[in-house]
């Protein structure tokens, strides 16, 4: 007996070469974000295209930020911000995750205004800039209520006095004072006073001590949109720029930027009482029809969308039914589903597709934890049209 191993491809289908995973950044929709922060600021902005712009590409992100009127660009990592400039981005750019043992030399060499919240940080900057014959900027940062980064209010008198010395005999200027909100994110001007006062009396202490902190920022996104009062000389917009709306009860029309869609690699009608993944977590009740879509919690589909998520097919929601595995997902389709139609994972609220913020709710996160969890064996792609 002979075995045909020919198998004929419907003529339906097109050999391609795509990737099993696509996302698109719309960078229109980064700049309109950026120029509804600015609208409501009123204040220069300081693009944060840290966690490589939150998955959207921070090279791509910072040319598209600053051709649209941003100032300045902000990073988390000193690596981050050398990879700025050896991708030829020469634009004002404030690292903020600084200690005396990250490479102080190269940052202040390529120009890179750095945090610093305590002495030891300001010693070390000194003795790099000192070396490397160069001077380094720095904006002192003080707590205003985060418990997180930054000199405390009682010790941020020191750290000035520090600041004013090295000013004098170092290749040290302190040309900023900036801080963080805690609770920028809750409506009410209550939300914003008390660290608005701390902020404000750091900067006198500054003065005070013959520092002349030109440039102030302790507004974030939140803040910039609905508290225009901690706009002062510079905003840092992150969130809103990608579209994540991150004040409680309002939204600021801001546009999602990524869109992520794969396709359907299988399908397979099942009977009824079928279990599906790991475990058997789900069983069909009726027959029906299963697609297989090649992305899972290794490509950053939060594992815990199991029984709660649902994908886009040709504009219907299809249920995700099973446990999400490593690199596949299995949905529920209508049989008008076809082999390689497009799986919409993340899109447009408009168009009922899902979005990284109806996956926060979902599983108990925010939207910046899906964004910047997104794997690499997803291909991204930029779209540039008008903004």
């Amino acid at each position: 007996m002979t075995i045909d191993l020919c198998v004929r491809i419907p003529d339906s289908l097109t050999i391609s070469t795509h990737p099993l995973a696509t996302s698109v950044i719309d960078h229109a929709a980064i700049a309109r974000n950026l120029d509804r922060v600015r609208a409501a600021s009123g204040a220069d902005i300081m693009a944060v295209v840290k966690a490589d712009a939150f998955g959207h590409g921070s090279v791509e992100v910072a040319r598209t930020a600053l051709a649209a009127g941003a100032t300045w660009l902000g990073v988390a990592t000193v690596d981050e911000a050398l990879a700025l400039r050896a991708a030829g981005i020469a634009a004002p750019i404030f690292a903020w995750i600084v200690d005396p043992w990250v490479d102080l030399g190269a940052a202040i060499r390529a120009g890179i205004t750095l945090s610093c919240a305590n002495a030891e940080t300001l010693l070390a900057i000194r003795q790099a800039a000192t070396t490397a014959g160069t001077r380094a900027d720095i904006h002192l940062e003080v707590d205003t209520g985060m418990a997180r980064g930054g000199s405390t209010e009682e010790l941020f008198g020191r750290l000035c006095t520090i600041a004013a010395r090295a000013e004098r005999v170092d290749y040290v200027r302190a040309t900023g004072v900036w801080s963080h909100l805690a609770l920028a994110a809750l409506p009410g001007q209550a939300s914003v006073d008390g660290a608005l006062a701390i902020f404000r009396r750091a900067v006198a202490t500054a003065r005070a001590a013959s520092l002349n902190p030109r440039t102030l920022h302790i507004a974030n996104s939140a803040a910039a949109l609905a508290h225009p009062e901690t706009a002062l000389t510079l905003v840092r917009t992150g969130a809103a720029l990608y579209g994540i709306e991150t004040v409680e009860s309002r939204d600021f029309a801001l546009e999602p930027a990524l869109r992520l869609t794969s396709r359907v690699t299988q399908l397979r009608e099942v009977a009824a009482g079928t279990g599906v993944g790991y475990l058997h977590r789900f069983r069909t009740t009726d027959a029906t029809t299963l697609a297989l879509v090649p992305l899972g919690y290794g490509d950053g589909v939060p594992r815990a969308l199991s029984a709660l998520g649902s994908v886009t097919i040709n504009g219907e929601r299809c249920p995700i039914r099973g446990a999400i595995s490593m690199d596949q997902l299995v949905v529920e389709v209508p049989v008008s589903v076809r082999l390689g139609d497009e799986v919409v994972l993340l899109g447009s609220a408009s168009r009922d597709e899902p979005t990284a913020a109806e996956w926060a709710n979902l599983t108990g996160t925010i939207a910046h934890e899906i964004l910047t969890g997104l794997g690499p064996r997803i291909t991204r792609t930029h779209a540039r049209g008008a903004a």
